[in-house]
């Protein structure tokens, strides 16, 4: 155990000046909280990414899905996908989320489980749709939970982690369609790409029990039989220390709170350009592979597409890492959207060899990565307010939705593959774009500060910690004492103003 303990401190996973009791209520957090969320996401990204799995394995041609079908069938599930999500974490903040979490999860793998059985494209159309629906909950409402239990030191690394769900997620659902493809095709007289969808059913139903005995809501309001009395206050009163408030509770003072506040709309804009920019490294990479049967076949394909799902892992673990180490998000990111221009760029020549357009697929994996310090930044920046931040998350997230039920469509028909001539450009363009705003957030925050708003130092006051004579504790909690955070606000405002 001291080998375990000494890497873990190594990595600063649990930091050495964290205490054994505190280190122990992390270790348990991990365990419960990112545990259950990970488990989840992984089933919904199961479910998920089964469709274009089963697209290049025979439902193409089994329901006629030709044209641009495939896109409408995607954007289907995410009109599903978008309507409720807003709500959806509103209402998570008042309800149990120990049983509003696992409720939709079973929801969503029964409507896996029809797509089994479906005769026609119609068909699909509407079970997409409600597997997109019930799946809102998911993603949004484990990215509130898992954000509302770490301080800011922990955040990039246990997002990191989260993050990795969604890429290990379709690299399985590829192993499964190449296993179901190749040894469950005719079985009882379905083909192989509907036996992925009862698979995937399989696994979704039992991993939706495990929340309701283990997944603990938010610090404030976690009634987990797992946790001690002294451990809940434990973990209120660390993150209040960081600067993250309790719950103020939901009225009409909340869409003030949100939409009267610029960071929802900065992080909208540079959330969802960071998002969409390397949209090829998925379906258009698969297309790509698909257009040359000659030289790949269907298990091939299906073995191609975890490569830039395993860049996409390796890169988010390290970025996560890196970005707590370093005490910022930006300067990750920054280097992430100079890989997604330059692999873009490669792919809007196109004339290139095959070994180039390779490089430029898996590079637009690998700067996935950054992407998911979206949330966690958001989350910093929003901690003032826990359900101003969980709506700020779907709020974001929809943005993403949206986006990806009209671009595909516009920009990314499938008709078009595997060219994609508009759909580079768009990429080019939006990638510009996302070096230039990068900035913003900061820019932002310093003139706040210059103006003598600091909601760290809110929070900190509410709760008496500031108040109390006690500002030497107040160090660290939002990166460096308030006089080092506008030096550090100057220093990476002019970094960042250079680097782009």
């Amino acid at each position: 155990m001291r080998i375990v303990d000494r890497f873990t401190e190594i990595i600063d996973w649990y930091p050495k000046a964290m205490s054994k009791e505190e280190r122990h209520l992390v270790y348990k957090i991990d365990w419960l909280v990112l545990s259950f969320s990970c488990i989840s996401y992984f089933t919904k990204n199961l479910d998920v990414s089964a469709l274009s799995n089963a697209y290049v394995s025979g439902m193409k041609e089994d329901l006629n899905l030709y044209g641009n079908r495939l896109n409408y069938a995607t954007s289907m599930y995410f009109v599903g996908y978008a309507i409720f999500q807003i709500p959806s974490n509103i209402v998570l903040t008042r309800l149990p989320a120990e049983y509003y979490l696992p409720a939709f999860e079973v929801m969503w793998g029964l409507f896996t489980l029809g797509t089994a059985f479906i005769k026609n494209y119609n068909q699909l159309l509407v079970m997409r749709f409600f597997v997109g629906f019930t799946a809102t909950a998911c993603w949004v409402g484990n990215a509130h939970i898992v954000n509302s239990w770490y301080t800011r030191q922990e955040l990039g690394k246990r997002n990191a982690i989260y993050g990795c769900v969604s890429p290990v997620g379709a690299m399985f659902a590829g192993y499964l369609q190449s296993a179901a493809y190749t040894n469950l095709s005719g079985n009882g007289g379905l083909a192989g790409w509907r036996w992925l969808f009862i698979i995937c059913t399989i696994i979704t139903i039992p991993c939706a029990l495990i929340g309701v005995f283990f997944c603990p809501n938010v610090p404030d309001r976690n009634r987990s039989r797992w946790f001690t009395e002294r451990e809940k206050q434990i973990a209120v009163d660390r993150l209040l220390k960081d600067g993250f408030a309790k719950t103020r509770g939901v009225d009409r003072s909340l869409f003030k709170r949100i939409l009267g506040n610029w960071r929802i709309y900065v992080f909208f804009v540079v959330g969802n350009l960071f998002w969409m920019t390397p949209y090829p490294s998925g379906l258009p990479y698969t297309l790509w592979l698909a257009s040359m049967p000659s030289k790949y076949s269907v298990p091939m394909i299906n073995n191609l597409s975890t490569i830039a799902n395993a860049g996409t892992i390796v890169s988010t673990m390290i970025c996560g890492f890196y970005s707590d180490w370093r005490q910022n998000r930006w300067e990750t990111m920054l280097y992430g959207g100079i890989l997604i221009l330059v692999c873009n760029i490669v792919l809007l020549v196109w004339n290139v060899s095959d070994g180039a357009k390779f490089f430029a697929f898996i590079g637009l994996g690998v700067a996935n990565g950054p992407t998911n310090l979206i949330v966690p930044w958001l989350a910093e920046y929003m901690s003032h307010d826990l359900e101003a931040r969980s709506a700020s998350i779907a709020i974001v997230n929809v943005g993403w939705v949206v986006i990806n039920c009209v671009v595909p469509l516009v920009a990314w028909p499938t008709a078009s593959a595997p060219r994609y001539l508009g759909g580079y450009i768009w990429s080019v363009i939006m990638s510009v774009l996302e070096i230039i705003l990068l900035p913003l957030p900061m820019i932002l925050e310093r003139q706040e500060r210059k103006k003598g708003i600091d909601y760290t130092r809110m929070v900190l006051e509410e709760n008496g910690i500031v108040a109390a004579g006690l500002e030497e504790k107040t160090k660290g909690v939002d990166d460096q004492s308030l006089e080092e955070s506008d030096v550090k606000d100057e220093k990476e405002v002019a970094v960042n103003t250079i680097a782009v």
